[in-house]
């Protein structure tokens, strides 16, 4: 026969036993929800990611001001855009924004650094055509200068920035006239593809008419070898790619994702001795797909010698 303590001891343990089994349901459901809003949130933030933050492209402008410009280019306007990787974030739609927004602002200079077609991207003939198309609608009253990236073939590159008016700058310069006075515009080929020339882009300086006051814009996309460039050449502004600015930007940490020969140099602007350098974050997202507080972007700047 059982006993009253035995009795209430065995209900006691039933009660307990149950309370913990619903304890357990509890705790279940409750990491059940919890891994649930995780999917949701991580879902809706790469959507915004993707869809959101990939858009909205935004115009950086910039005075650019030093008594080395000539008189003559007061007021000039350069476009700078970059790594545009076709066929990543960037396809028909995104190009033919991209050339409006560039001509709304009429500039008079414009200049490309490099990454036309993402990295082992197939590349159609249509695709081409288009490319060329849209490219070719470009105006800028001076003149369309560009230099390769570490993503661009030679020959694709070429061919189709030759059939879209532009200069093609590697390891080369061009004298920039306005009137009478010019500004000279040196290029530098890719860093990371070992097709850099300093020496010979810089070549300028050593021609016996060369002004060594001239003021000089150096055009690259890879900057691993900047502090060389800038020791031992003259370059009052230096306008560069390739980064993105990190990609994905982080507050109090800036950029966290490096581009191969853009290790040291990520974020938009430098000031290394006497020399301005802007790095543009670029028009794609090859990396990931998205971006992070970092929105595609071209640079406006405004030449004078006006303080």
């Amino acid at each position: 026969m059982i006993t009253r303590e035995e009795k209430n001891k065995r209900i006691q343990n039933e009660i307990e036993e149950e309370n913990s089994h619903e304890k357990r349901k509890k705790i279940v459901f409750f990491c059940f929800k919890f891994i649930v809003f995780v999917i949701i949130f991580f879902f809706l933030f790469y959507l915004y990611a993707k869809n959101y933050t990939t858009l909205g492209l935004i115009v950086k402008e910039q005075r650019i001001t030093s008594q080395k410009i000539p008189a003559s280019f007061n007021g000039i306007k350069i476009i700078q855009f970059t790594d545009l990787n076709y066929g990543s974030t960037v396809k028909e739609k995104e190009l033919n924004h991209l050339v409006e927004e560039i001509n709304i602002r009429k500039p008079d200079l414009i200049i490309f650094n490099g990454n036309l077609i993402n990295k082992d991207y197939n590349l159609s003939t249509k695709e081409t055509e288009k490319i060329i198309e849209s490219l070719q609608k470009l105006n800028a009253s001076i003149g369309k200068y560009a230099v390769m990236g570490k993503n661009d073939s030679k020959d694709t590159f070429t061919t189709i920035m030759n059939q879209c008016q532009f200069n093609v700058l590697d390891n080369n310069y061009d004298l920039i006239y306005d009137t009478n006075t010019p500004i000279l515009l040196i290029g530098l080929s890719s860093y990371v593809n070992n097709n850099r020339n300093i020496e010979e882009a810089f070549r300028y300086f050593k021609e016996e008419q060369h002004n060594s006051n001239i003021y000089t814009i150096s055009i690259m996309s890879e900057t691993e070898d900047l502090d060389e460039i800038i020791t031992n050449y003259n370059s009052d502004l230096v306008l560069a790619g390739n980064s993105l600015n990190g990609e994905i930007r982080l507050p109090f940490i800036g950029g966290i994702v490096s581009q191969k020969g853009s290790s040291k140099y990520i974020d938009a602007y430098y000031k290394i001795k006497n020399t301005d350098v802007y790095i543009s974050s670029g028009i794609s997202s090859p990396t990931f797909g998205f971006r992070l507080f970092n929105h595609p972007s071209i640079n406006l700047f405004r030449l004078t010698n006006k303080k």
